[in-house]
């Protein structure tokens, strides 16, 4: 059973957690030579996502704070899914999350000589042997938990013999499909995994680094520990979901003798409203579900960033998230609250008008301007001010003007006061609706001694809106995002297919929308606050100048209603 976790329970994590428990104590003990080296191995067969981004600050963030280095391993046995843009891709996040590989970086092709003479070895000591049986055979013959398996026919050949077989794989002069290497071990062995398990495989498919060298491949559990004790990995950190794949990682290091790595498995990020499958988020891309793998709602790195996420606030959710054994479902508001508590403090804020609707100072002189200073973040003293340019036409929400209005209507209404921010107090003259009876404008006189700053007009305005001035105006389309799954658990339906709950809401492009002038030069990847509205980045795919477009990074506060 999973626990929730969620932005309300969320405390910083004040003990050592397992794995740094033992990082101490095998430090303490001399074990390794009082090294630390820890390695990140993604296979490069998609974008990572944000339970990859958890993952990255475990391995290199532990390395980093106990002295030690993290190796960047591509797993780049299965030629068939994996790419050089991926490559290039992983090496991006990782280095945009603040991490370096200061270990290295390798490939696990790197080792595929190495690998194939371990593989010798084990056929040679009798540890292995070539089976001829199809894929459906050999689970078939697999039995199940609690049952045990039948051996293949092919169980007993000679060592010699299997060698010369396992040669003709390497040479391409096999089928593919028509053989495979697997190691000999235990056919009724408790763990599924340790029944004889397929080590090597025919894929007549070109490499993205070895090219057509090699016909044979190697599979994940027999490449990985492996990879490891060659780099020599100390400590070789995992998601659960490989525990069960220990007794199989140390049984190969112990039969082959080799240099004894050690795996550990931690909880796993599970992030409700989304999913976390490379290949079910290669599905979302290739139906055109989302724009492709750096959709700003999609779970990849490369999409949080894209949307506005900064690195600093995937590195404190990671940190609020910790190191468990168990698996947890974390919510999706304690990685916004990340963001949000990140942004609060570094985001500089401008004004912005999404829905706009003419506001006319009646009262203010035609085709004058004066500029008003304004603080570009009361949260850093040293972040500033910047002038606004303030006249008789301006720009306002839609929404923040009511025909009729309650005592509780802080806006503007008729009869009614508010202070623009950065501006003047201005008070309620008429309005103009168009033949749909929809209102196009307001008018209003402004109090010219009430000035921001300089006020002494000893008029109280309980309500503050933002603004911006027509002539200076800058225009925007701003994409506003929602969670991309309607249900929390997208895939926990039997029998529904988890694209059936995708939200169709979850993208709202808004044009028309009207900027103050200095984001005319919006720098990319600086998350502004619109004031009143949220946080917003130039978007890094569709945004140039003469066309901006911002995407939404985060709600002013958690309004999502699930």
């Amino acid at each position: 059973m999973s626990n929730h976790l969620n932005a309300e329970d969320a405390t910083p994590e004040k003990s050592l957690n397992f794995i740094e428990q033992k990082l101490e104590a095998d430090l303490a003990a001399g074990k390794h030579g009082g090294r630390i080296l820890t390695r990140f191995p993604p296979e490069p067969n998609g974008y990572l996502h944000i339970g990859h981004a958890k993952a990255i600050c475990v391995s290199f963030g532990l390395a980093e704070k106990y002295g030690g280095k993290t190796n960047l391993r591509f797993d780049d046995t299965n030629p068939e899914k994996e790419s050089v843009e991926y490559v290039d891709a992983i090496r991006r996040d990782v280095r945009w999350l603040g991490f370096e590989w200061k270990g290295g970086e390798f490939y696990t092709s790197d080792y595929f000589d190495r690998l194939y003479e371990l593989a010798l070895q084990l056929i040679d000591d009798g540890h292995a042997y070539v089976d001829n049986q199809s894929p459906d055979e050999i689970a078939a013959q697999k039995g199940a938990p609690g049952r045990a398996g039948t051996a293949s026919p092919f169980r007993d050949r000679a060592p010699a013999e299997n060698r010369r077989l396992f040669e003709e794989m390497k040479r391409g002069e096999c089928e593919e499909g028509s053989r495979v290497l697997r190691a000999k071990i235990d056919m009724a062995h408790d763990n599924m995994l340790m029944r004889d398990p397929v080590i090597y495989r025919i894929k007549f498919v070109e490499h993205h680094r070895t090219g057509k060298d090699w016909v044979i491949y190697p599979m994940y559990d027999f490449a990985h520990g492996q990879s490891d004790s060659m780099e020599q990995i100390t400590h070789s950190l995992c998601s659960l979901e490989f525990e069960n794949h220990r007794p199989l990682y140390n049984w190969f290091i112990s039969t082959l003798g080799i240099y004894p790595s050690e795996q550990t498995e931690f909880a796993r990020l599970n992030l409700n409203y989304t999913i976390m499958s490379k290949r079910k988020l290669l599905r979302l891309v290739e139906d055109g579900a989302v724009d492709g793998w750096d959709d700003p709602r999609m779970p990849t790195i490369s999409g949080l960033r894209r949307r506005g996420y900064t690195p600093q606030a995937i590195r404190e959710f990671a940190e609020r998230v910790g190191v468990a054994k168990r698996n947890n479902v974390i919510d999706y508001s304690l990685l916004e609250w990340a963001l949000r508590d990140d942004l609060n403090r570094r985001a500089p804020r401008v004004m912005a008008v999404l829905r706009p609707i003419k506001l006319t100072v009646l009262n203010y002189p035609e085709g004058e301007t004066e500029w008003l200073p304004t603080v570009n973040n009361p949260e850093d003293e040293e972040s500033g001010t910047r002038e606004i340019p303030f006249g008789r036409e301006l720009w306002m929400e839609a929404e923040d003007f009511k025909v009729e209005a309650n005592k509780k209507w802080f806006r503007l209404a008729p009869g009614k006061t508010v202070r623009l921010k950065s501006a003047f107090i201005v008070e309620y003259v008429d309005h103009v609706v168009d033949s749909q009876g929809a209102v196009t404008e307001v008018q209003v006189n402004y109090i010219p001694n009430s000035k921001s700053g300089q006020d002494v007009s000893g008029v109280k305005a309980k309500g503050t809106l933002h603004w911006v001035e027509a002539s200076h105006a800058v225009d925007a389309e701003v994409r506003l995002y929602d969670r991309l799954f309607m249900e929390a658990e997208p895939e926990g339906h039997d029998g529904r297919d988890y694209m059936e709950f995708v939200n169709p809401d979850s993208l709202e492009i808004v044009s028309g929308c009207k900027l103050e002038p200095s984001l005319a030069n919006a720098l990319e990847e600086t998350v502004y606050q619109f004031t009143r509205l949220g946080y917003f980045t130039t978007d890094s795919k569709y945004s140039k100048p003469g066309h901006l477009v911002f995407n939404r990074a985060v709600t002013l506060k958690d309004g999502w209603k699930g």
